[in-house]
């Protein structure tokens, strides 16, 4: 936590090319076991069809925080949506292509622990094409003064707030 897994995925999504398309991002722990697959993959009640996260990220990236805290039923899902490049959603019966590409951060030392702490092995085979540690910000302190820029930044210019500067002794707390 706080070493900007998030940030990091943003940052990727934004210079890929899939920068003008959804980015999308699911933290697994705060998913109760019940609302997991529906979440994901979208129901369809009677006329009534439900995107999922994944079909909400359309073309662009759906980033899984913590994918290791994913439900059971889930990550079963999602193994079977990656291999297969389709889905379909929870009460539907046609199949939806899986156009986004998943992105997902996990706590260190996950791969080793596959298989018996939860996270299925099938699904880490399919995430991981490549891994980037990101180590944590007290490890690069030096870089406190311009992440803390970027924010300020970016949240000025969504929120239409007005410019605020950080003292030196914030940015050092």
């Amino acid at each position: 936590p706080g070493s900007g897994r998030e940030a990091f995925a943003r940052y990727l999504h934004e210079r890929g090319p899939r920068a003008g398309s959804p980015f999308v991002t699911l933290v697994a722990s705060s998913l109760r076991e019940a609302e997991a697959e529906s979440r994901l993959f979208g129901r369809v009640e009677g006329a009534s069809r439900h995107p999922g996260l994944i079909e909400q990220a359309a073309d662009g990236t759906l980033f899984l925080q913590e994918i290791e805290d994913l439900p059971a039923a889930a990550q079963r899902l999602l193994v079977g949506a990656m291999e297969s490049g389709k889905f379909v959603p929870i009460g539907g019966a046609e199949p939806v292509e899986l156009r986004a590409r998943v992105v997902s951060s996990a706590q260190p030392g996950v791969e080793g622990r596959a298989g018996a702490d939860g996270l299925r092995r099938d699904l880490l085979a399919h995430l991981n094409t490549l891994i980037v540690r990101v180590p944590p910000l007290r490890d690069y302190a030096e870089d406190v003064p311009e992440l803390l820029r970027q924010q300020v930044d970016r949240i000025v210019d969504t929120e239409g707030l007005p410019f605020r500067r950080f003292s030196v002794a914030a940015q050092n707390r």
